[in-house]
């Protein structure tokens, strides 16, 4: 961008979309993107419709399955951030250059996606041929402290922090500052 004679760069900022409707973090993202003043889209099915917090965007979709992940497709950009637990959406977002999260914490990557993939993979042939196993761990505070970290350490990159969240307080109820 040109202004007056001058090369301008132009800011970018992400927007936060969220796979609203079994996310245990919502109330950590709508924290964290306050802090940075980024927006939050929730997507969530119609028949999970409910009152929530003024601040975030929220955005129903129809009843199928895969409604909240086509809209999720069609309506990031690159850059966006995006939480989700499901393994294929985040493949398909990670191709568009969203940098993609699960509620636990962990960033999804170039590196690490083939052999989540594959390990859904041969879960569900499992699942096929009638052998159920324990399931996911259960959710737990830890879980809540990564995500919370990791989702601060990306948006803090995104303001020009480098990561470094010296300066950020969290909401009292987890006493203190990251490091």
């Amino acid at each position: 961008m040109r202004e007056n004679g001058e090369i301008r760069m132009m800011t970018f900022k992400p927007s936060i979309f969220v796979d609203g409707d079994a996310c245990p973090v919502k109330d950590e993202c709508l924290e964290c993107a306050k802090l940075f003043q980024t927006e939050v889209v929730f997507v969530a099915s119609i028949k999970n419709k409910t009152h929530h917090d003024q601040y975030a965007k929220w955005v129903y979709v129809d009843w199928d399955k895969e409604a909240a992940d086509l809209y999720m497709m069609n309506n990031t950009r690159k850059g966006d951030i995006a939480i989700t637990h499901d393994i294929g959406l985040a493949a398909a977002l990670l191709g568009k250059g969203v940098c993609v999260i699960s509620p636990k914490g962990i960033i999804y990557n170039e590196n690490n996606i083939d052999s989540l993939l594959f390990m859904r993979h041969e879960a569900a042939k499992k699942r096929r041929n009638g052998v159920y196993g324990k399931g996911p761990k259960a959710f737990n505070t830890e879980d809540r402290k990564n995500f919370k970290e990791t989702l601060l350490k990306i948006l803090s990159n995104f303001a020009g922090n480098q990561g470094d969240l010296s300066n950020i307080r969290l909401s009292p109820k987890e006493n203190g500052v990251i490091k």
